[in-house]
């Protein structure tokens, strides 16, 4: 390269600045390419989005205010956060790559650089949190009472118990599986903790045929063995991590073999497809799904987490044998499988050391004298619940009581995830003992929750449930449920409407929001959705429910444009919105042209977010944020100014091309005027939060807010709501601002 300037220089007699310009563009490299392509990008690409998500959630565990304990929860759900990724989001795009198609990412990058651009960021995020783990918590561990450790660190009592227990428990359940010219490659299980053994055996051992005398074989660890062997030592809790004994121990299930290394593991598949609806009607839908989990287990491999320095000639193989290379393999020099931290967690000795759910307080206008008569309540108010600030017991004591009522005669539910032991489940069994229609519409295809649904649908089928096991070629992912009670010499309908499962286990730890109402301009529409999804019935218009795939995308791209006229008329104009993601491109199209317009629009997005906030010219009047924090932020919540006039809707779908064209999902519009005071509130709150927030740039980058001057922390302000914050409620202040920019939005 110096020589190159300095030969232009001469040649062409130009200063350093003239020659380095005239030869830069020769040498751009590859990086500088993809980073120039994804700056020039109208949108932020959707994966490369997600990993800036993991990364907040990585985040948290660096908070100087938590406790170790909930330093190491935020640990293992960025693994979680992982697999998931991978196997969804990553195995989808090698499904292009291995099959020739042809994809272009929000970015603008094709399939090969993009695929290289996003192993890379996940390799730098598997390097950030080995230092965060090495550096800033390890230290902190004995001051907490425990320690993680190697098996060289035990003492001699302790290294028999350790094998011991390996001679007892472990060596029974394990089997070496060599691969070579006469042993076919074994099938290996992601998120195994699996043991990669090179050993090198005596001549005598081998045929003329095979003049090698390495071997690779693999041990798989059960997952049914604890991650951690214990030891307890001057009130210090040691945790030996197994795979630690497994090594040590390793010679016996080699004997007369020598073993020239052994290295540690984790592989991940493809796990994503798509279930194509069959034109068999003799199909078995149930077992098409059976079939498909059983193939996520031999899917392509998309990633190995592996320690430091592994054999060279094993990882040939292996690259080889798998069709990875370099990019696909991360090192994990202090942890194999954060994951398993949960288990740390959850010892006994630290069950109090996580933060305790805080009491939840009552919804407003709904004390406990008003649920022992739910029904007589819900005709004369509508009930909102905030979880989980409000306990999800109302829920389940809704279906629990209907299933018991004689004047309830019907129960329609739909379900996506369900708790392990779930109360729903329950309460819908007692209703069908007990003579009630229940019509259940499960949604087996819900990912990695699919065989527990399968489970609890066939219970229900059992009993005498009338289950639909989806719709075919979509998702059903609203969350509805109607009650059909009989009442003298009327039929009166109760409804819940909400933005998160019907799962209580996780409405401690999700913030959702759920409506039970007896309007029938609610009643009415509910009733006509479950025909359709029971039965042919084909709606004309609801009153208060928007559905995907059919209007949800149009409705609120008409809203937006409704927000933009306005903007254009020199009335006040804003939108405020609350939702995991966004991504559908139209949408974000319709934010783009009403910010030109002047419309001031706010963002709150925990996660995906391709949409470019503050862009000149494109979405100068776009805010966009994260909350990640103590509570996963799972509720959505749309706004419109309306001209002062505001509509505001509760939802289940996230801004994505898969909730608009691939889902079922609904959307409710808040006609109670108290209720849309509270969700008014909700986003203000939400708006004002610093303490769990972070802004989103144009680049991509997301800015930690700063909570040191006056710290409003929403995920504490929401159990000390009053009266008086509710009917002061409003977003005008955002809005009143006449617009500057008035755009037409074809110029």
């Amino acid at each position: 390269m110096k020589q190159l300037l300095d030969y232009i220089k001469t040649v062409f007699m130009l200063d350093d600045a003239k020659a380095t310009e005239t030869i830069t563009p020769v040498f751009v490299s590859k990086e500088d390419k993809q980073l120039e392509s994804i700056a020039n990008s109208p949108l932020l690409s959707r994966d490369l989005s997600w990993m800036t998500f993991n990364n907040r959630v990585l985040d948290q565990a660096k908070k100087a205010d938590l406790s170790i304990f909930d330093k190491l929860k935020f640990m293992a759900i960025t693994e979680s956060n992982l697999d998931e990724f991978f196997t969804v989001r990553v195995g989808s795009l090698y499904n292009y790559l291995d099959y020739g198609k042809q994809r272009i990412d929000y970015s603008g990058l094709r399939e090969t650089p993009f695929r290289a651009k996003l192993l890379a960021l996940t390799s730098e995020f598997y390097q950030e949190r080995n230092r965060l783990f090495r550096e800033e918590l390890e230290p902190e561990f004995l001051s907490n009472g425990f320690k993680i450790i190697g098996f060289e660190e035990l003492n001699p009592a302790e290294k028999k118990k350790a094998v011991d227990f390996f001679e007892n428990n472990i060596f029974p359940m394990l089997t070496p599986m060599v691969y070579d010219q006469t042993h076919a490659f074994p099938i290996l299980l992601a998120k195994n903790l699996i043991l990669g053994v090179v050993t090198n055996a005596k001549k005598r051992f081998y045929s003329s045929l095979d003049d090698e005398p390495r071997k690779l074989s693999f041990v798989q660890i059960p997952k049914n063995l604890p991650k951690f062997y214990t030891f307890e030592e001057n009130d210090i809790i040691k945790f030996l991590p197994i795979e630690r004994i497994i090594i040590n121990q390793i010679q016996k299930l080699y004997r007369n073999v020598k073993i020239e290394s052994v290295d540690v593991f984790r592989i991940l598949r493809n796990g994503d497809f798509t279930l194509e609806e069959s034109d068999d009607i003799e199909a078995d839908f149930v077992d098409e799904i059976k079939q498909k989990i059983k193939e996520r287990k031999v899917g392509r491999l998309v990633s190995i987490s592996i320690e430091h320095e592994p054999s060279k000639w094993m990882m040939d193989v292996l690259k080889k044998r798998w069709e990875i290379d370099e990019a696909n393999i991360f090192i994990n020099t202090e942890l194999m499988d954060y994951t398993r931290l949960w288990e740390l967690i959850g010892h006994p000795e630290f069950k109090e050391e996580l933060p305790q759910p805080k009491p939840a307080v009552p919804a407003f206008n709904f004390g406990r004298d008003k649920m022992h008569s739910i029904f007589d309540t819900l005709k004369d108010q509508d009930v909102l619940l905030h979880h989980p600030y409000n306990n999800f017991e109302p829920v389940l004591q809704l279906v629990e009581r209907a299933a018991k009522d004689p004047k309830v005669l019907a129960i329609k539910l739909t379900i996506y995830r369900l708790a392990k032991n779930s109360r729903i489940t329950a309460a819908l069994l007692k209703a069908a003992e007990n003579g009630k229609h229940v019509s259940a519409l499960f949604e087996i295809k819900a990912r990695f929750d699919e065989e527990n649904n399968i489970k609890e649908a066939a219970k229900l089928q059992k009993a005498g449930c009338f289950v639909i096991y989806g719709i075919g070629g979509l998702k059903t992912h609203t969350k509805l449920m109607l009650i059909v009670r009989k009442e003298g010499d009327k039929v009166v309908q109760y409804a819940h409407m909400a933005s998160g499962n019907y799962n209580e286990d996780t409405a401690k730890l999700y913030t959702d929001i759920g409506i039970m109402t007896s309007k029938p301009d609610y009643t009415k529409d509910i009733s006509e959705f479950f025909n359709v999804i029971t039965g042919h019935s084909i709606p004309t218009n609801y009153r208060n429910l928007i559905t995907s795939p059919r209007d949800m995308r149009n409705t609120i791209i008409d809203m937006i444009r409704n927000e933009a006229s306005n903007a254009k008329k020199g009335l006040p104009a804003g939108i405020c919105i609350k939702i995991n993601s966004l991504e559908d491109k139209e949408t974000i199209e319709e934010f783009y042209a009403a910010s030109q317009a002047g419309v001031k629009i706010e963002l709150i997005v925990r996660g995906i977010c391709c949409l470019k906030p503050g862009r000149k010219g494109l979405s100068e009047n776009i805010n966009v944020k994260s909350i990640v924090g103590h509570y996963l932020e799972h509720s959505r919540i749309f706004y419109f100014h309306n001209n002062g006039q505001p509509k505001v809707f509760g939802s289940s779908a996230d801004a994505m091309v898969r909730s608009f064209d691939r889902r079922i999902e609904s959307m409710f519009e808040i006609v109670d005027e108290g209720i849309k005071k509270k969700l008014i509130l909700m986003l203000k709150n939400n708006l004002k939060d610093n303490v769990n927030s972070y802004d989103l740039l144009e680049s991509g980058e997301y800015i930690k807010r700063d909570s040191s001057v006056e710290p409003f922390n929403i995920h504490e302000e929401f159990y000390h709501l009053k009266d008086e914050d509710i009917e002061t409620a409003s977003l005008e202040y955002l809005f009143q601002n006449k617009p500057e920019v008035e755009l037409d939005r074809e110029a």
